[in-house]
């Protein structure tokens, strides 16, 4: 037997053997790495490479059959070598078909190009397949290996530069939604709505599961009255973040009872409830509807609730206190005012409200310091210098009270409440012209707003000008002819017209008046004495009668007080120490600056010994309080010069008024005017 070598085109070394007596090259075995089962072909057969006509990525193996030799010559002695070879043959062609396989890549890059050619490339493939240009090769022919390659190849690219380009693969940061929340702020804040809508839309397409989003816009539109779409704005955006979002359940609720449909908000501020029982703010909304329909009892309890999950908390102390002030419970309203107050030093609120007390108890030394504090906290707040102000106007201190005024009005140059105080002032202590110049000036910042003109009608009727007042009413009517201010319009043109002789006149405007407000126990009284002045006795015993009758009197008990730690769960008395209550706080609280306080809580000392005591201090002395210099604090915290506080209100009312833009841009009268507002007399 002999042996020779020879090399496949695709490198593999082959060895044959045959027997050198008969020196057949038909009778020989083959060697290889890989042996199968299979028949095969007699001869063995080596594929050449692929055609470069044909551009597929799968392998293509051809075959030339070669004439096969005669079995004639083989020697029936050698049959058994025979089926021998045949079957090395087979493996032989088996292992070269695996292993001589010619493979293409094909680069698909990624995008619409690459779509198109991968499309074009897989249509060539079909049309030779049909044709017969290409064998199907068998499944078990193919690498796994391979074949998954292959199919990740062509969903996840090795290289896209225009994904990496454009950045649509992947979601921006979170930095960039709180940096177009903050721009679409202070668009809003610029009156800019269409450009921070635009910004909004953006923020909910790309983080729709974000509710800062939904909150914003449904904000903005209802600034602008598009009640209806700020309602779709909130409902979509509960839906988007599957109802676990309480601040969107918020103010849903808060614009359902901006639009009178009461039911529907209660279950709105349940619903924000139960998405976060500690979110204060559905609590203390919910607590705040109630207490406008009268449910004083269903307000404590939901309050309650407010604390019990929440901890304490300014507002919710803040309006506990005022519904003690109410029930003329003041020692309880004071307890709580120092909770609120202790909650938040910087609740400018707290310290107003409380210093409001104080004020109409009359305990001036006291509300004066608590008006100190409510400064400090908020410099540039404008209700607390405007409160202040007229608190010392009050008191007969009316430099000081103008002084007061003024420093607002500087730090809140577009607010007319402030210029319209000021102008009362300057009309009862200095002339009419002055009151004139800021009531036009107050009208020019703020068109809508209604207790201007009828304060500015108050004066020119007073000043004999009654067919001005009469022309300002009215415009003060236009505006909206059903709220409160306009009843107290209504009423002071009533008193005008009784005034000039048209009784008539006076009745109806009256009756409209009470149309609005039927609690108004000035109107009903008013009404009554012109009917009595008028020698109708029996009509005005009978308008006194119908106000005792339509009065609706709220009584508040005290039973709450005792079950008012009853909604906290008794166990938990870590929650009682936190928030400071025990049963008998509300009887036995120390009100006097004496009060023996912890070296660590000297700072909460320095709020108690700015809260008043029980008695009742009327001093009016300005300088009486607590060293708090005024100069010194505008100069420093305001940068304003108190020397030239009356030359900057002068060159501020000859400057440009910086009129402050209405939801639509264009002031425009209100299309609510009821009968009363066109009254011809």
């Amino acid at each position: 037997m002999s042996q020779f070598s020879f090399t496949s085109p695709s490198g593999s070394n082959f060895t044959l053997f045959y027997h050198s007596q008969n020196q057949n090259p038909s009778k020989f075995h083959v060697f290889s790495p890989f042996r199968t089962s299979q028949p095969s072909p007699s001869h063995p057969i080596l594929p050449p490479l692929c055609s470069r006509e044909l551009s597929s990525s799968s392998p293509l193996l051809e075959e030339k059959p070669e004439p096969s030799q005669s079995s004639s010559k083989f020697d029936p002695q050698d049959r058994l070598y025979n089926d021998e070879v045949a079957d090395e043959i087979s493996t032989t062609k088996k292992s070269l078909e695996e292993l001589l396989v010619v493979r293409r890549p094909v680069k698909e890059p990624y995008g619409e190009d690459g779509d198109e050619k991968g499309e074009e490339i897989s249509e060539v493939e079909d049309s030779q397949e049909r044709n017969g240009l290409q064998e199907e090769q068998p499944s078990s022919l193919s690498f796994p290996l391979d074949a998954g390659l292959k199919k990740f190849a062509k969903k996840v690219p090795i290289f896209e530069p225009s994904r990496l380009e454009s950045g649509s693969a992947e979601k921006p940061l979170k930095v960039n939604l709180d940096l177009a929340l903050y721009k679409a702020k202070i668009l809003a804040r610029k009156f800019q709505y269409a450009d921070a809508e635009k910004i909004l839309e953006q923020c909910i397409d790309v983080w729709p599961e974000d509710g800062r989003s939904y909150v914003a816009l449904g904000k903005i539109l209802s600034k602008q009255s598009k009640l209806n779409e700020a309602r779709a704005v909130y409902e979509k955006g509960c839906q988007a973040t599957q109802g676990e979002n309480p601040y969107i359940w918020q103010c849903w609720a808060i614009l359902e009872n901006r639009m009178g449909n009461l039911r529907r908000a209660r279950e709105l501020f349940d619903a924000a409830t139960v998405a976060d029982k500690k979110h204060i703010a559905a609590w203390h909304g919910w607590a705040v509807l109630e207490l406008q329909q009268g449910n004083i009892k269903k307000a404590r309890n939901l309050l309650g609730k407010g604390l019990k999950f929440c901890g304490g908390n300014e507002y919710v102390y803040q309006t506990l206190a005022l519904l003690e002030a109410k029930a003329k419970r003041y020692e309880r309203a004071r307890y709580l005012f120092k909770q609120a107050t202790r909650c938040n030093r910087k609740s400018c609120a707290s310290w107003l409200a409380w210093a409001q007390l104080e004020a109409q108890l009359e305990n001036n030394r006291a509300a004066r310091q608590l008006f100190e504090k409510a400064v400090q906290a908020s410099p540039k707040n404008r209700f607390a210098w405007h409160v202040w102000g007229v608190f010392e106007a009050n008191l007969g201190n009316i430099n000081q009270g103008r002084k007061l005024l003024t420093i607002g009005h500087m730090v809140n140059p577009r607010d007319p409440v402030l210029l319209q105080s000021l102008a009362l002032i300057e009309y009862k202590n200095s002339t009419a012209n002055l009151a004139r110049v800021l009531f036009r000036r107050a009208s020019q910042l703020d068109p809508r707003h209604q207790p201007v003109w009828i304060a500015w009608g108050w004066m020119e009727w007073k000043e004999g000008n009654i067919s001005t007042a009469r022309e300002l009413y009215q415009k003060a009517l236009s505006i909206n002819a059903t709220t409160e201010s306009a009843a107290r319009c209504l009423q002071a043109w009533g008193v005008l017209e009784q005034r000039a002789g048209n009784l008539s006149a006076a009745r109806r405007l009256f009756r409209s008046s009470l149309n609005i407000n039927s609690q108004s126990y000035i109107t009903w009284m008013t009404w009554a004495n012109l009917e009595e002045d008028q020698g109708n006795s029996v009509r005005a015993e009978e308008i006194r009668n119908l106000y005792f009758q339509q009065r609706t009197e709220v009584v508040d008990d005290e039973s709450w007080i005792m079950g008012f730690l009853d909604v906290f769960d008794p166990a938990i008395d870590s929650i009682k120490r936190l928030l400071n209550l025990d049963q008998n706080s509300y009887y036995k609280v120390k009100e006097s600056t004496s009060d023996t306080i912890s070296g660590d809580n000297a700072e909460r000392s320095t709020e108690e010994s700015a809260g008043p005591s029980s008695g009742n201090v009327n001093d009016n002395n300005i300088d009486a309080g607590s060293g708090f210099d005024l100069d010194d604090f505008i100069c420093v915290m305001l940068s304003l010069d108190p020397s030239k506080l009356e030359v900057q209100l002068a060159t501020s009312l000859k400057d440009p008024p910086n009129i402050a833009r209405t939801t639509s841009g264009v002031w425009r009268p209100s299309t609510k005017t009821s009968r009363t507002s066109s009254i011809k007399l």
